[in-house]
């Protein structure tokens, strides 16, 4: 997924370490080597549930909080897999959630997986729920 946004992007995204200077690190999915882009990424395939779109929201939380230690203040990307998966948190959802990642300007960026991947994660996430 990250190789995916980098390259709709057109910069080299890695899973990266920040640490604050009180010492305190946070690891987002993705980063560019200026820190001047955050990604973090879900997987998910189909509609979300309650709980798991609230993971969506602490990934955006841990975003929103770690770039207020960074200058100038990056670019904030959630990076989805499926657009049914995505769908609440993009227009034309009127949901609250969606109106706040707008507002705290967090991007959305729903990718295409490889039909093998899709399907590796699908029949993952069946045998979670069974």
């Amino acid at each position: 997924m990250l190789d995916l946004v980098g390259e709709r992007l057109r910069v080299r995204l890695d899973p990266a370490r920040i640490v604050l200077p009180t010492g305190v690190r946070v690891e987002v999915d993705g980063a560019d080597d200026k820190r001047s882009i955050l990604v973090e990424c879900w997987a998910h395939q189909g509609s979300a549930k309650s709980a798991q779109k609230h993971k969506v929201l602490a990934d955006a939380l841990k975003l929103t909080w770690i770039a207020r230690t960074i200058y100038p203040q990056p670019r904030l990307i959630l990076c989805l897999s499926d657009q049914a998966a995505a769908g609440t948190f993009l227009p034309p959802s009127r949901s609250w959630s969606a109106q706040a990642l707008r507002d705290l300007n967090i991007e959305i960026e729903v990718v295409d997986l490889p039909p093998d991947l899709r399907q590796s994660i699908i029949d993952a996430q069946q045998r979670q729920y069974r």
